[in-house]
């Protein structure tokens, strides 16, 4: 009877394997399955956090990035505080235009603060800087200086001419217009 026992086991034994293996491929087929869709889910969240930091990113420069005209007036955001040379006093004179319109102007230099030496040289100069004023204003017509738009480039242009062309050792930075007015012939 051992030897009947002993066929019986094995009979029972080779059943059951084939049962095993047919179990063991639908689990490794689900596992890879679970594993890979993981996988690609991990891929799409990676992909979408580096997309929306980069937009944040960009945003935030786009931000940072200055809008409108850049000058040397603008040192780490912001604007430089200037003493200003106000005893020029008003010039009056014409037009180019035929007939000539009357010009008006009281001008305003601005200069590096507590900068003594171009003050000395604004106020040396002081003849020499209405000359130019008035030179400046007659090469002008009316219709340019009536245009407000214009003002700005005005007060470049005479900034860079008393530079250039009167100063010698120093620099104005700024210039403004307490009055500048064109009455028409009439």
């Amino acid at each position: 009877m051992a030897d009947n026992d002993d066929l019986d086991l094995g009979d029972e034994g080779g059943a059951a394997a084939p049962a095993k293996k047919g179990g063991g491929i639908k689990n490794l087929i689900t596992g890879m399955l679970k594993w890979i869709i993981i996988g690609v889910a991990a891929i799409i969240v990676v992909i979408t956090i580096v997309i929306v930091a980069i937009s944040i990113n960009n945003h935030n420069q786009s931000k940072n990035q200055s809008v409108g005209i850049a000058t040397e007036d603008y040192t780490s955001g912001q604007r430089e505080t200037y003493d200003w040379y106000k005893s020029i006093g008003t010039i009056q004179t014409f037009t180019s235009d035929e007939p000539a319109a009357t010009v008006r102007v009281n001008v305003f230099l601005g200069y590096k603060k507590d900068d003594k030496a171009t003050s000395t040289e604004i106020t040396s100069r002081s003849v020499e800087i209405k000359e130019f004023l008035r030179r400046y204003f007659r090469g002008k017509t009316a219709s340019e200086l009536k245009n407000a738009n214009n003002e700005e480039k005005f007060q470049m242009e005479i900034r860079n001419g008393i530079n250039d062309k009167v100063l010698s050792g120093s620099k104005i930075r700024a210039v403004s217009f307490d009055e500048l007015s064109v009455v028409d012939p009439n």
